[in-house]
């Protein structure tokens, strides 16, 4: 088997520490303290706008900001409060943009997460075309109202540098371990197989519902393959009820109700570690993606992807921590490559899962707090 440097490919190179070596001694001066200074205790505003609307990976990815805050001690608040030493936004929209716009001119250093592009917009849901046209030049003034831009991956970083000379650090959106414990009990696989009446193998994915998602190639594939059991785990629409149902667009509603009796939708599901025991390839056809948490989740139970091949998995080595297409066929061949072989099914969900270990919590939390540390020390608001 390969290193896990060479799975993983240039994407996610090292992350230096910061500073010199903890263990090393250094000469003190004569009255010069003998301990090292603490740390600058820093207090973060971190607020989410439309929390309450907003579900899917955005708001799993600050629930594992917060997580992290939590972990290494350090004190926020949701709400968008300037008398704290930082600002970090998830959602820029007109309060977030105002907060910081008034960060700014009371000397508080503001951090954005550029989870929205105008691409990933597209094909969302109902109306998200038209809004994506204007969705360019806004955040282009969002982004820009920002000291530090938090970027969940290469490619997103890459794409938000049309927008904005804003300074940029990739750090990943993680994911948290503990959620998905249980994914190798054999009482639980059998418990959502049996839910859904599955046979396995089972070829499934976790997302929203979306045309942008791969939904209608997810559907193709499904029937040119008879044979094997399709599952979509997540919501059928956008967020949570009136609401979702008035943003379900009408061609997403369509393709589900044209998909084969192989082909399972069973909306959203409480504990997601039924859905990862459950399958045996993870199959994600989508079309656009700032990064893809559920990729990284699958990839830590040790289920083989089946990715298509768009920039955003460049750091995916093809054929060792995944299998890449981009076409009907190719997505049919690399999935029975996978589902007919165990073996080979198991060398690609090993190598995916000493891949993952650079996405978990403990390891990218250290690159978010080091940067929230970082630009509050060098303000003096």
């Amino acid at each position: 088997m390969q290193s896990v440097d060479a799975l993983r490919g240039d994407a996610h190179a090292c992350v230096e520490s910061a500073g010199a070596d903890k263990s090393a001694v250094c000469t003190e001066s004569a009255g010069s303290t003998a301990d090292a200074a603490e740390p600058r205790t820093v207090r973060v505003s971190h607020y989410f706008e439309w929390e309450r609307f907003v579900t899917g990976g955005q708001a799993q990815s600050v629930a594992n900001q917060r997580r992290v805050l939590e972990d290494h001690g350090i004190d926020y608040t949701t709400d968008p409060d300037l008398s704290a030493d930082l600002l970090h936004l998830n959602n820029m929209g007109p309060r977030s943009v105002l907060t910081a716009w008034r960060a700014r001119r009371r000397g508080v250093p503001v951090v954005v997460t550029t989870h929205q592009t105008a691409a990933d917009f597209e094909n969302s849901f109902a109306f998200s075309n038209a809004l994506s046209k204007p969705m360019g030049p806004y955040l282009e003034r969002a982004y820009s109202l920002a000291d530090r831009l938090i970027c969940p991956s290469e490619h997103n970083r890459a794409v938000v540098d049309d927008y904005t000379d804003t300074p940029k650090r990739v750090i990943s959106n993680g994911f948290d371990p503990a959620k998905l414990a249980g994914h190798d009990d054999p009482d639980l696989r059998e418990q959502y197989l049996d839910r859904y009446d599955l046979d396995p193998p089972v070829v499934f994915t976790v997302a929203h519902v979306l045309k942008r998602k791969g939904l209608e190639t997810f559907i193709d594939t499904a029937r040119a393959m008879p044979d094997t059991e399709f599952v979509w785990f997540g919501f059928l629409q956008p967020t949570h009820g009136p609401l979702g149902k008035l943003l379900q667009s009408g061609d997403t509603k369509r393709l589900v109700e044209s998909a084969p009796d192989n082909c399972t939708f069973t909306g959203y599901v409480e504990d997601i570690a039924g859905a990862f025991a459950a399958g045996d390839v993870f199959y994600f056809p989508t079309h656009n993606e700032n990064e893809g948490m559920a990729l990284l989740e699958a990839m830590s139970c040790g289920v083989p992807p089946v990715v298509r091949d768009i920039e955003t998995y460049d750091w995916l080595a093809d054929g060792e921590a995944c299998l890449k297409a981009d076409s009907a066929g190719g997505f049919e061949t690399a999935l029975r490559r996978v589902l007919d072989d165990p073996e080979e099914r198991e060398r690609v969900g090993a190598n995916a899962r000493a891949v993952s270990e650079q996405f978990t919590l403990d390891a990218v939390g250290e690159e978010l707090v080091g940067l929230y540390r970082e630009l509050a020390e060098n303000t003096t608001h």
